[in-house]
């Protein structure tokens, strides 16, 4: 059975609570590092030098306290150790200038969180099946 490591940046405890619950119940075992704020994300793969392990897939907010997810992904994009690592952003916004953005600085793909639990609970599922189980993705 695959195992991955899933770093999700969000703020808001509702939507981990949900995505945590949603990735728990999966079939892949995987390792959900939490972080709160963009600069937090920042900072975990700064001090990755084998004090972390380095995630398989980033599920990214753009509603972030102390830096956004836009500065987040450009910071992961930029690295050359990192940029490999599929970053998804998961957020509420639907924004085109958010959307184009996003795809500006490499992201791998966009979501719009849907509003209804069974809908995003379903959502969670399929970035998973999609990612892991059908997509080849770099070991690090």
């Amino acid at each position: 059975m695959k195992s991955i490591h899933i770093l999700l940046v969000e703020d808001n405890e509702g939507d981990i609570l949900l995505t945590t619950e949603a990735l728990e119940d999966s079939k892949i075992i995987n390792k959900t590092t939490v972080l709160r704020d963009g600069r937090a994300a920042i900072d975990f793969f700064e001090a990755l030098n084998n004090k972390h392990e380095t995630p398989d897939l980033v599920l990214l907010d753009i509603n972030l306290p102390k830096q956004n997810g836009h500065e987040v992904l450009q910071y992961i994009k930029k690295s050359e150790l990192y940029n490999q690592i599929p970053v998804i952003m998961l957020t509420t916004s639907s924004s085109e200038k958010d959307i184009l953005s996003a795809y500006k600085h490499y992201a791998n793909c966009y979501i719009t969180k849907p509003i209804d639990v069974t809908e995003f609970m379903s959502a969670i599922g399929k970035i998973e099946d999609f990612w892991i189980n059908i997509v080849s993705i770099p070991k690090n």
